[in-house]
């Protein structure tokens, strides 16, 4: 009998000895599920009949499978590694096909599993002499300056802490590796000031390489005021190799690049037989709840992992574009960001707590009107429950079967009625109570997401320090996580912005770009017509408009007197770097202008934008082409984003992925312009020691908090920044920015709509 089994979710036509074992391996094939009819196999719909005891190996072919035999979730970050000694998992290359993608993760598992199979491969044991543990200041001291006499080019530094931000939590240990396979773990508590002086004398001499650089100095800084004139960041570096979000994780990297595999996975089991032990809930759990005995080997070995990882992705460098990013881009964006986080975003306590009752207030007078009506009692009747708005399911059978509205047409990914706040705004016309449910909804959110979470997370100062990410988009625009997702404040209604309020004696500004995506566009397409609009100033849309449809009026007068004209270019000039189509604008002018905009006035609009842009056209043209032929674009910056799935047999994944090439190099640049500008100036305030503080950027936008006597100052030298001629400038017409200066960041929108209630 074959000592190899597969197993698959159900029956499929993809010939594995063929595909993965290359006719070399004999093997027992098995499904969970034997009803191949089935759309998605759930835990009830498996059937399977296998014992794992009587086979050496079992290839598990896809996510379905690896969470049923093993407790892996991801099967992207486990296929081609071995599991609980003979579980072996690998993406399902049904996928390959129309997500071209996978292809080297693939190949790589699929090397590796025969590997794993013959003999060839097996998973590392770490020896004892590997990560050592230090609790003694000699032994620790004598260990460091070992490690400076030895003069290593560079060094692995990581950090263990008790929380995520250093106002939060302290320092447990520092990892240490600077020779390939060992490491140490050396316990804060035991530090002396010889301890101390010589941790800063390797870290002056030597490049010091973190995974996540932003994250360890900023707790190293804080708690020991250590500094680090070169570091590297294997996190960034990698991000330059894979620019996709979520594959960044040094577990991953560890799995994918060292021998050492799932090497954490032993200390994460220990926390949670501890957990169970102890009852402990996971959110209570905190890592110095981790014996010293039990953290150093896993702690110890993210810093040998570190320094394994940056030998592999250190020559990405050799890549001069995207060294020159790294350089002069990513490394000064995290010591920029290292300043914004600790700037801090500043809150009004006062007004947070008001805003939360004000919230509550809307909260309870929209649900007090909606149980006032008789759908609503004969829903609760029937169904013998109080009507939930926030259950879909629920909200679907009250609009549409109890209320008998029309639905929309909008549909969900599995077929059914939609009910999104788009859907429940159109339904507005039909019944006031989708307008109500709306309401609740977006007012819950906003009291239940924001309001009631920033409240506790706010430092003694009242502000609030969030994180920004370098590598949380393909584009390269910044991301927020953390406390709170600052990309992702609520837009309708100014409530939390309005909480955002400068101290006393201070202005909140916000710079804007303006149309910096079609200021990039032109420039890089050397499209003079479109330079021209931008060197003639005024209303950007309106003189587009007057262009291209040969307006006989003032550019000023179009928005009067053309104003569905003006909505077709600006529709326009928006959605050609998303690949819009006629569809498309006649769809976004009607819903602006109010008023119905045919398919064939959206392809005549179309055309003469073309014709009166024709570089422009040109440009995009060039560029669908080079990113269908090779898969890959570079914007200006140097920054790469790879399209593997132009390959892809499925058309709509084949055109997004051309979609994404294009905006990627218009949105990134633009982007780029923005961060830039805000890491010259933050180092400007630095340098002259003003007390200015950029504490985020957003979009578009970069926010600062700034003293009343540095107002003037700070706006001519951010415009400055700015508008610095960087390769993508309008001879005489720099880009465009806009400055908002006002108490609170809803610039108004706050007083305006709440001030008497506050």
């Amino acid at each position: 009998m074959p000592n190899v089994a597969l197993i698959e979710t159900k029956i499929s036509n993809t010939d594995f000895k063929r595909d993965l074992f290359e006719s070399n391996i004999e093997f027992d094939q098995f499904q969970l599920c034997s009803d191949r009819n089935i759309k998605k196999v759930l835990k009830r719909d498996v059937d399977i009949e296998f014992n794992p005891d009587a086979y050496e190996w079992i290839v598990l072919v896809g996510s379905d499978a690896l969470k049923y035999y093993t407790s892996a979730t991801s099967i992207t970050e486990y296929s081609g590694k071995l599991l609980d000694d003979k579980f072996l998992p690998i993406i399902n290359p049904s996928m390959l096909a129309f997500k071209p993608e996978a292809k080297p993760a693939w190949e790589t598992s699929k090397r590796n599993i025969l590997d794993y199979i013959s003999g060839d491969l097996t998973d590392t044991v770490v020896r004892p002499e590997q990560a050592i543990g230090i609790q003694d200041a000699e032994v620790a001291n004598e260990w460091l300056y070992r490690c400076i006499n030895s003069r290593p080019k560079y060094v692995a530094l990581d950090s263990e802490t008790t929380g995520l931000y250093p106002r939060d939590g302290h320092m447990l240990g520092i990892s240490l590796c600077y020779e390939r396979d060992y490491g140490v773990y050396i316990d804060v508590d035991c530090f002396n000031e010889r301890t101390e002086a010589l941790l800063q004398t390797l870290f002056n001499q030597t490049i010091i390489v973190f995974h996540n650089a932003k994250f360890d100095i900023a707790f190293f800084e804080y708690h020991f005021n250590f500094k680090f004139p070169q570091f590297e960041d294997t996190m960034l570096l990698h991000y330059l190799i894979d620019e996709n979000p979520g594959t960044h994780g040094l577990k991953q990297l560890a799995m994918k690049w060292t021998p050492y595999g799932d090497y954490e996975q032993p200390m994460y089991e220990w926390m949670a037989d501890y957990r169970k032990r102890t009852g402990t809930l996971k959110s209570q759990f905190t890592w110095d709840t981790i014996p010293f005995d039990v953290m150093k080997t896993y702690a110890a070995l993210d810093a040998v992992v570190t320094f394994l990882v940056y030998e592999k992705v250190v020559k990405i460098k050799q890549n001069k574009q995207l060294e020159k990013v790294y350089n002069e881009i990513l490394i000064p964006g995290t010591r920029f960001l290292l300043d914004c986080q600790d700037n801090g975003v500043p809150f009004d306590r006062h007004r947070l707590v008001k805003a939360q009752d004000l919230m509550q207030s809307e909260i309870d007078k929209s649900a007090h009107e909606l149980s006032t009506f008789t759908a609503i009692k004969e829903f609760e009747k029937v169904n013998g429950k109080d009507f939930n708005p926030n259950s879909t399911v629920q909200l679907r059978t009250l609009l549409f079967d109890f209320l008998g509205l029309t639905p929309t047409g909008k549909k969900t990914g599995t077929g059914a009625n939609s009910t999104d706040a788009e859907v429940l705004a159109e339904l507005a016309d039909q019944s006031p109570v989708p307008k109500l449910i709306l309401n609740l909804r977006q007012n819950s959110k906003i009291k239940n997401t924001y309001l009631d979470k920033i409240i506790p997370q706010l430092d003694r100062d009242s502000r609030l320090r969030t994180g920004f990410n370098l590598h949380g988009t393909t584009s390269g625009r910044l991301s927020s996580s953390g406390k709170l997702n600052m990309q992702q404040l609520p837009r309708d209604n100014p409530i939390v912005k309005g909480c955002i309020k400068a101290s006393p004696g201070h202005k909140i500004i916000a710079m804007d770009l303006t149309t910096a995506e079609v200021y990039v566009a032109a420039v890089l397409a050397r499209d003079e017509a479109l330079m021209d609009v931008f060197r003639a100033g005024g209303n950007f849309h309106s003189n587009i408009a007057k262009r291209v449809f040969k307006l006989p009026c003032e550019a000023e007068e179009v928005a009067t007197l053309y104003a569905s004209k003006r909505q077709a270019a600006k529709a326009v000039t928006f959605g050609i770097m998303y690949g819009a189509g006629p569809a498309k604008i006649s769809e976004q002018v009607t819903k602006d202008g109010g008023v119905y905009f045919s398919k064939q006035e959206a392809a005549e609009a179309i055309n003469d934008y073309f014709k009166e842009f024709h570089m422009l056209k040109a440009w995009i043209e060039n560029n669908q082409k080079f990113i269908k032929q090779n898969g890959f674009v570079y914007s200006y910056f140097g920054r790469k984003r790879r399209l593997p799935n132009v390959e892809s047999t499925d058309k709509g994944i084949q055109s997004h992925s051309i979609r994404s090439g294009l905006n990627f190099l218009v949105q990134s640049s633009a982007s780029d312009i923005n961060l830039l500008g805000a890491i010259d100036m933050n180092a400007h305030i630095q340098k002259g020691g003003f007390k200015a503080r950029i504490f985020a950027l957003v979009h578009d936008s970069i926010l600062a908090e700034v003293p009343f006597g540095e107002v003037d100052y700070y706006i001519e030298s951010l415009q400055d920044f700015i508008q610095k001629d960087r390769g993508i400038m309008i001879p005489g017409c720099p880009v465009g920015c806009d400055f908002d200066i006002h108490d609170d960041y809803s610039l108004g929108k706050f007083e305006k709509q709440y001030g008497d209630n506050i």
